[in-house]
C-alpha cells in the first residue's frame, strides 16, 4: 500500500484519522533521510575506495614505466623490440583508464553528494521546519481554544467578542501552519522520486562512462595485444631454441678437458703465477694474464693487491703490457715449483719466471708463445666426423626428397617440425649415400614415410662439412638483420646470397623455393614463415665459433631464413644492388627502443559518453557496443605468420587469415627445439647420436629435438586471441580505423533541472 492522500480539507477537520495519514508520510520521510545519509556515508566511503584505487594503479602504472628490459647481445630482433616496449604501452593504457576514473572521481561530489545534501537540508529540511511549525501552532491553538472555550458567558459582551477575534486569530494560524505543512510533505515525497534519484543517475551516468571507456580502450587495444601475444611466441620459440643450443655446448664444454682453450679475442689467456723477489726471497703473484700473438702483446693483471677498481668479486690493477721477445719451458730441477716456463719481454731486463696451474696449461701457453717445447695439438671437444659434400648424390637426394613432400605431404600438419622415427632416419641416410648406390637413386614412397624424407633432408643439410650458407658469410648476414633499416636487410642478404659458391647459391634456391611452397599452404600444415625459419634457421646457418654469444644469434639466424623465403623472386631471380654496403658492426642505439609498434603514441579516439538507453530504441537495431564488439566466430583463427617485422618494402595493409580448426590449436605453438650435433665418429652419411638411437623406436625423433612437436600451447598461452595476419616482413598499423563518436562532456556538465538530464 502506498502513502495516503492529505486532503486541504481534512486540515480544518483535523480528525485522528488526519493525524495518522501525516504519521505515515513523516514515518516514510524520516526513513527516506536516514537513508539519504547513510548513502552519502557510502558514497562519501566509495569516493575514498576509487581515489585509493586510482592511487594504487597510477602506483602501479609508474612501476611499470620505470622498469627498462634489457636482452643478451649486441641487437635484438623487433619482437624483443616490442616486447621490451609492452611495459611502458601497458603503463600507458593504465593511465588512459585512470584520466577517466579521476574524471569520475572529481566529479562524483557535484555529481553525487551535493545533490544529495542540498534534497536532504532544503526539502526533507523545510518539511521538518513545516512540521514544528505546524506542531507549534497546533499547541498555541488548541491550548488557547481550551482557555477561550472555559470562558463565563457572563463576561461583558466586548471582552468575549475580543476573544472570540483572538480565537479566530489562532484557528486562522493554525489552519495556515497545516495547510503549508500537508502542502509541503505532499511535496517532498513526490519530489523524492526524481531529485533524489537524478544524482544517482548523474553518478551511474559517469560510471558507465569510465567503464565504456574502459571497453573502448579494450578494443583499440586488441591488435595491439594479438601483435604482443605473436612476439612473445616468436621470442618463446627462438629462446626454446638457444636453450637448447646452450645447454649442448655447456655439457660439450664439461666433458672436454679442464685446460681446454674456448675460441676468444686472445690467443691465450687464464691465470698465471708471476715470481717476485724480495730481500727475503721471493713471493708467486697470481695474475690474469693475455697473451695476442699477432703482435706478440702480453699483458697481465695483479688480482691479489687491493685497488679501487673492483669487478665480479676480483680486485683489479690496469693491466701492465709487454712485448713478448722469447719464452721457454724452466728446467724442473731448477726451480721449486711445478709447471713454470721463463719470458723475456722488450720492456724487463732479465727474465720473469710465471707458474701455469698445470702440465697441459702450461703447455698451452707454450704453444701459443712460440715456446721451446714441443706442439702439442689442442684436444678436441667433439670426436671428428668424416665430411658431407655439395655433390651430386647430395642434389638428387635433396630434389626427390621435395618431389615426394610436395606430391603427397605438402598439407601435413606440423610438417618438417615432427621428426621421424630415428632408426628409418638412419636407413634412409645409409641406403641413399651407400658407397655402393646409384647417384640418381630414386626413393621409393611406400618403403619411405614422409617424416623420414623431411627429417632425412634436414639430417642431410646439418651434416655438411660446412653450412650450406658458409661459415664465411655468417657474420655478414647476422649484422645484415641486425640493421634498424628494415628495406636494407632485404638489400644485405640479398647481396650476400650471390656472394655464396655456385653450388651453395644453386641448392639454397632449390630449399628456399620449397619452403615457398610450403608456407603458401600454412592454413593446412601450420607450417608459416616463421616457424620455417626456427626450424632451418640453425640447418643452414652456424658459427664456426660454438660460443654462448654465437648461440644468441640463433634468432637472427631464423630471421634470414625468413626475410629468404619471404623475399625468394627478388633475391634469387634479380641482381642485388652493386651499391648496398656491406654490414657493419653496430652498437645497440639507445632511440631503437622507439620503433617498437605502440598503441600509446597513436591519437586517441575522441571520448564518447555511453547511453544505454540506445539501446532500447529499436529492438532491431544496433546498440552502440555493437560498434566495437563482434561475434566470437566473426574474426577467424590466422595462422602464426612471420610477425617480427623484420623487413620490407612490400604493402603495409593487415589481412585477416582464415579459420584454422579449433582441433588444431594445439599446433599453433610449435615450439623448436635446436639441432643435435652428433658425436660419434664422421660417416659418410651423418647418422644421428648413439644415445638416440638406443632409443630409436621409443617414439618418434630423427635425431633432432628440434622435431619433438610441442602441445604445450594450451597451457602456456591459452588466451591466444584470433590475429591478423602481416603483410611479410612490415610494419603493421595496429591502430583500428577511428569510428565517428559525438564528443563527451564531462560529468559537470549534467545539470539537474526539473526531472531531467540536461547536457550542456
Amino acid at each position: 500500500m502506498g502513502l495516503p492522500t492529505l486532503e486541504f480539507s481534512d486540515s480544518f477537520l483535523d480528525s485522528p484519522d488526519f493525524r495518522e495519514r501525516i504519521k505515515c508520510h513523516e514515518i516514510e520521510l524520516e526513513r527516506t533521510n536516514k537513508f539519504i545519509k547513510d548513502l552519502i556515508k557510502d558514497g562519501n566511503m566509495l569516493i575514498v575506495a576509487l581515489k585509493n584505487l586510482s592511487a594504487a594503479v597510477q602506483k602501479f602504472s609508474q612501476s611499470l614505466q620505470e622498469f627498462q628490459f634489457e636482452c643478451i647481445g649486441d641487437a635484438e630482433t623487433d619482437d624483443e623490440v616490442n616486447i621490451a616496449q609492452s611495459f611502458k604501452e601497458f603503463s600507458q593504457l593504465l593511465n588512459t583508464v585512470e584520466e577517466e576514473r579521476r574524471r569520475l572521481i572529481q566529479n562524483a561530489d557535484d555529481v553525487l553528494i551535493t545533490p544529495l545534501e542540498k534534497f536532504r537540508k532544503e526539502q526533507i529540511g523545510a518539511a521538518k521546519e513545516g512540521k514544528k511549525k505546524f506542531d507549534k501552532e497546533t499547541e498555541k491553538y488548541y491550548s488557547t481554544l481550551e482557555r477561550h472555550l472555559s470562558l463565563s458567558s457572563k463576561k461583558k459582551e466586548a471582552y468575549l467578542q475580543e476573544a472570540d477575534t483572538q480565537i479566530d486569530k489562532e484557528r486562522q494560524l493554525f489552519y495556515d501552519a497545516s495547510l503549508e505543512y500537508v502542502f509541503k510533505i505532499q511535496e517532498v515525497q513526490e519530489k523524492k522520486k526524481f531529485e533524489f534519484v537524478e544524482p544517482l543517475l548523474a553518478f551511474l551516468q559517469g560510471l558507465f562512462t569510465f567503464y565504456h571507456e574502459g571497453y573502448e580502450l579494450a578494443h583499440e587495444f586488441e591488435p595491439y595485444k594479438q601483435q604482443l601475444q605473436f612476439n612473445l611466441q616468436n621470442t618463446r620459440n627462438n629462446f626454446v631454441s638457444t636453450k637448447q643450443e646452450v645447454e649442448k655446448l655447456m655439457k660439450r664444454i664439461r666433458s672436454a678437458d679442464q685446460d681446454y682453450k674456448p675460441p676468444g679475442q686472445w690467443t691465450m689467456e687464464g691465470f698465471l703465477y708471476v715470481q717476485e723477489k724480495r730481500p727475503l726471497g721471493c713471493t708467486w703473484i697470481r695474475h690474469y694474464c693475455t697473451y695476442e700473438k699477432g703482435s706478440k702483446t702480453f699483458s697481465m693483471s695483479n688480482t691479489e693487491a687491493k685497488s679501487a677498481g673492483k669487478q665480479n668479486g676480483l680486485v683489479l690493477n690496469q693491466p701492465e703490457m709487454f712485448k713478448l721477445k722469447s719464452c721457454i719451458r724452466r728446467k724442473t730441477d731448477s726451480i721449486d715449483k711445478r709447471f713454470c716456463f721463463d719470458i723475456e719481454v722488450v720492456e724487463r731486463h732479465g727474465v720473469m719466471t710465471l707458474q701455469a696451474l698445470s702440465e697441459s696449461n702450461r703447455r698451452l701457453w707454450l704453444e701459443a708463445m712460440d715456446g721451446k717445447e714441443p706442439i702439442y695439438n689442442l684436444p678436441a671437444i667433439l670426436s671428428k666426423k668424416e665430411e658431407t659434400f655439395l655433390n651430386e648424390a647430395g642434389f638428387n637426394f635433396i630434389r626427390k626428397c621435395i618431389d615426394l613432400v610436395e606430391t603427397r605431404g605438402i598439407n601435413t600438419m606440423g610438417l618438417y617440425r615432427i621428426g621421424g622415427v630415428n632408426s628409418k632416419v638412419q636407413k634412409l641416410m645409409t641406403t641413399v649415400f651407400s658407397s655402393k648406390a646409384p647417384v640418381d637413386m630414386d626413393l621409393d614412397p611406400e618403403t619411405w614415410d614422409n617424416k623420414t624424407i623431411t627429417s632425412g633432408l634436414k639430417n642431410y643439410l646439418r651434416c655438411l662439412s660446412e653450412p650450406l650458407m658458409t661459415f664465411k658469410l655468417h657474420k655478414d648476414l647476422i649484422m645484415a638483420v641486425k640493421s634498424d633499416d628494415q628495406n636494407y636487410r632485404v638489400c644485405a642478404v640479398h647481396a650476400l646470397v650471390h656472394k655464396l659458391p655456385d653450388r651453395n647459391k644453386e641448392m639454397l634456391e632449390l630449399l628456399i623455393k620449397h619452403l615457398v611452397t610450403v608456407s603458401a599452404q600454412s592454413q593446412s600444415n601450420l607450417m608459416t614463415v616463421s616457424n620455417l625459419g626456427v626450424i632451418f634457421g640453425p640447418t643452414l646457418m652456424r658459427s664456426q665459433e660454438e660460443t654462448v654469444a654465437a648461440m644468441m644469434n640463433i634468432k637472427f639466424q631464423n630471421i634470414v631464413v625468413e626475410i629468404l623465403i619471404e623475399n625468394f623472386i627478388k633475391i634469387f631471380h634479380q641482381p642485388p644492388d652493386p651499391n648496398v654496403p656491406l654490414p657493419q658492426p653496430q652498437s645497440r642505439p639507445g632511440s631503437r627502443r622507439s620503433r617498437a609498434i605502440c598503441l600509446s603514441t597513436g591519437p586517441r579516439k575522441p571520448r564518447s559518453l555511453y547511453t544505454p538507453t540506445l539501446c532500447l530504441a529499436d529492438a532491431e537495431s544496433p546498440c552502440i557496443g555493437d560498434t566495437f564488439s563482434s561475434s566470437p566466430g566473426s574474426t577467424p583463427m590466422g595462422s602464426m605468420e612471420s610477425l617480427s617485422s623484420h623487413s620490407s618494402e612490400q604493402n603495409t595493409s593487415s589481412k585477416m587469415a582464415s579459420s584454422a580448426p579449433v582441433k588444431d590449436k594445439s599446433l599453433l605453438d610449435l615450439r623448436r627445439t635446436p639441432s643435435q650435433l652428433s658425436n660419434g665418429p664422421r660417416s659418410t652419411v651423418c647418422i644421428s647420436s648413439p644415445e638416440s638411437s638406443s632409443r630409436e623406436d621409443a617414439g618418434r625423433t630423427d635425431g633432432d629435438s628440434e622435431d619433438a612437436l610441442s602441445l604445450s600451447s594450451v597451457s602456456t598461452a591459452p588466451w591466444l586471441s584470433p590475429a591478423p595476419k602481416k603483410a611479410p616482413h612490415c610494419r603493421l598499423d595496429l591502430r583500428p580505423a577511428l569510428l565517428p563518436r559525438s564528443p563527451a562532456p564531462s560529468l559537470k556538465s549534467l545539470h539537474i533541472s526539473q526531472g531531467s538530464i540536461i547536457i550542456k
